[in-house]
């Protein structure tokens, strides 16, 4: 149906969370939309891919604050050497929260100021920093995969990973470039169940034309949550089978 544009998550001091992730990430401002009682802030790697996704920082103007849940993991974010990297980062003072040994030198984690992790990843591909996938927590795998493969016409490509308690499947379109982002679709064994929150936000699929990929997706029984009527016809929402939000987006 579309590649993933963004991923959108909340902060609490967006003066601190721009200084951040410029800072320590080498991003910039990609775009931005003031509004009476919110802004949105879009970011991203000066040489990022034009189908590669973006991080969409939400401030609310009310003060309020935000509860992590469980329910969304993490964004991951790709670099060409994983130790340099993140021997770069605890130079510039970053926390060390899970650093390369203990993970086994596969990956890494650091958490932004209001406590998303993000996760460090090597890759051959794509810009240093750039989004390599989002990670959101599942209770019913088939369920799961069966909602993006109908609604959305994503695979997993045989991206998979099937471990002791846990499993990992990466869902991305068919024709995916390899700098796109993908979506993380963890499976706990244990049966638990997730808490949504508040300080994650959203997910958005970008398409060619609004009203007809809202057709499609409730003619495939896609919750209908917020149509395009009701947002003006800039966007709409669904949600997955799990409750996360998936906005439905077009190309700026």
């Amino acid at each position: 149906m579309g590649t993933l544009d963004h991923v959108m998550i909340r902060v609490e001091d967006l003066d601190e969370s721009l200084d951040w992730y410029k800072t320590h990430l080498d991003y910039e401002e990609k775009g931005r939309w003031e509004a009476d009682t919110f802004t949105n802030v879009f970011l991203g790697p000066e040489d990022m891919h034009e189908d590669a996704a973006k991080l969409e920082l939400t401030y609310n103007h009310d003060g309020r604050s935000y509860t992590m849940g469980d329910a969304w993991g993490h964004i991951a974010v790709r670099v060409d050497d994983l130790e340099d990297a993140y021997e770069r980062l605890m130079d510039q003072g970053v926390e060390d929260y899970r650093d390369p040994e203990s993970c086994g030198y596969n990956y890494a984690f650091v958490k932004d100021p209001d406590g998303h992790e993000i996760e460090i990843v090597e890759r051959d591909h794509g810009a240093q920093w750039s989004l390599d996938h989002t990670m959101i927590r599942i209770e019913d795998p088939d369920e799961a995969l069966g909602w993006w493969t109908r609604k959305l016409e994503y695979a997993y490509n045989g991206k998979r990973w099937e471990a002791d308690t846990f499993a990992n499947y990466f869902m991305e379109p068919l024709d995916a470039a390899p700098e796109e982002m993908a979506v993380e679709l963890t499976y706990n064994y244990d049966d638990r169940t997730y808490t949504m929150g508040d300080a994650w936000g959203h997910l958005a699929v970008r398409v060619d034309d609004l009203e007809d990929a809202w057709e499609d997706l409730m003619l495939r029984e896609a919750e209908d949550y917020r149509d395009p009527e009701s947002c003006d016809y800039n966007y709409a929402f669904t949600k997955d089978q799990d409750g996360h939000e998936i906005e439905i987006v077009t190309a700026d």
